[in-house]
């Protein structure tokens, strides 16, 4: 391989890996992983009437209509009983995607560690183990997070299917871009799993 060649992916992989660093880090700390809005159907001419609608993220959650427009509390919320949201499924919606708040928080370490390892083995070439070790850590840090994303979903998915069906209310919910920084995050993760080993 020539030392040009060399560079190159040298360059690339701490590219990659500052990005991967960066959307997690991002992911991790801002209130937009899933939007969710709750109303009641206008029997009279079909409209539409948004008693609750709010974006969330691990820590925080913000409502920008209903009742509470204009609110952002952290995500124990919950212990809060002048809280109102319009059902109790939207309530456990948030309950549960708790479970999966440590797993990205790993993740940003793990990464972190992987991306100091990683630039200290650029630094120093003829430390070979380096690159390997750093290798390990980004994949720890792409599976830590993949669980942290499917507990995420599972949870979200297991209270729409248990809510109540009604044709005078509506629900509706999808994920923010702080998710998706999430998901590129882990693809950039395991594509630096095998970038030092190339």
């Amino acid at each position: 391989m020539s030392h040009c060649s060399s560079r190159a992916l040298t360059l690339l992989s701490s590219v990659f890996g500052a990005c991967g660093l960066l959307l997690v880090g991002i992911a991790v700390s801002t209130d937009y992983w899933l939007y969710m809005e709750e109303g009641t159907v206008l029997p009279q001419n079909q409209t539409t009437e948004v008693k609750m609608a709010l974006h969330a993220g691990l820590w925080r959650v913000c409502f920008f209509a209903g009742r509470e427009k204009g609110r952002c509390v952290a995500s124990e919320y919950f212990l809060e009983p002048e809280i109102n949201l319009v059902t109790e499924n939207t309530e456990n919606i948030l309950k549960t995607v708790r479970t999966a708040t440590p797993f990205p928080m790993v993740s940003l370490f793990l990464v972190f560690t992987a991306f100091v390892i990683s630039n200290i083995g650029h630094i120093r070439p003829q430390r070979t183990i380096l690159a390997f070790v750093s290798g390990i850590f980004f994949i720890l840090s792409g599976l830590s997070l993949v669980v942290g994303l499917v507990l995420y979903i599972s949870s979200i998915n297991d209270e729409v299917m248990n809510r109540p069906s009604s044709s005078e209310q509506y629900f509706h919910y999808r994920y923010g871009w702080s998710f998706a920084f999430a998901a590129s995050s882990f693809l950039l993760k395991e594509v630096m799993s095998l970038g030092p080993r190339l």
